[in-house]
């Protein structure tokens, strides 16, 4: 990284910044260019391993492309603040951001209700979730097994 003075390096700020982002942009390989969507997430860090889990339909394009690789690289970030100057290159914006990449695989029946309720905690913290059975089975989740992350941050003290 560059930029070492905006690096964050501590898990527990990582998954601090991560539980504030609404949006995880997820890239896939695709034969010319990456494919890349945006998309509601869950989070689970165990012995400062982190996965992501995401849910979709059970066929189109992103699924596809990840049956056929299953390397993928994220973005999400948060924060955003436009910090106005005198002058044009007097402008800049203040920001928290974690990328990464890893490998995905697509949850079986038995995995997915654990994974959908890391991704409703994600936005709704209620203790408990409660979930259809026929939905879950007409849903397709797949986790992301975090391989390698870095987090910035730009934010200036008031």
């Amino acid at each position: 990284m560059r930029r070492k003075d905006r690096e964050i390096t501590d898990i527990n700020e990582i998954v601090g910044i991560i539980k504030k982002c609404g949006v995880c942009r997820l890239a896939l390989f695709d034969e010319e260019y990456p494919y890349i969507v945006p998309l509601n997430f869950g989070l689970s860090v165990e012995n400062e391993r982190i996965c992501l889990y995401f849910h979709g339909a059970s066929s189109g394009k992103k699924l596809d492309l990840i049956k056929k690789c299953g390397k993928a690289s994220f973005e999400m970030d948060c924060g955003h603040n436009l910090r106005t100057g005198e002058r044009a290159c007097d402008y800049t914006m203040e920001y928290e951001s974690v990328c990464g990449s890893g490998t995905v695989e697509i949850l079986n029946d038995s995995e997915k209700t654990a994974a959908l309720t890391f991704l409703m905690n994600q936005y709704d913290k209620k203790d408990s979730h409660e979930f259809d059975e026929n939905e879950i089975k007409a849903v397709t989740v797949f986790k992301l097994n975090v391989e390698n992350i870095t987090c910035k941050r730009l934010v200036y003290k008031k």
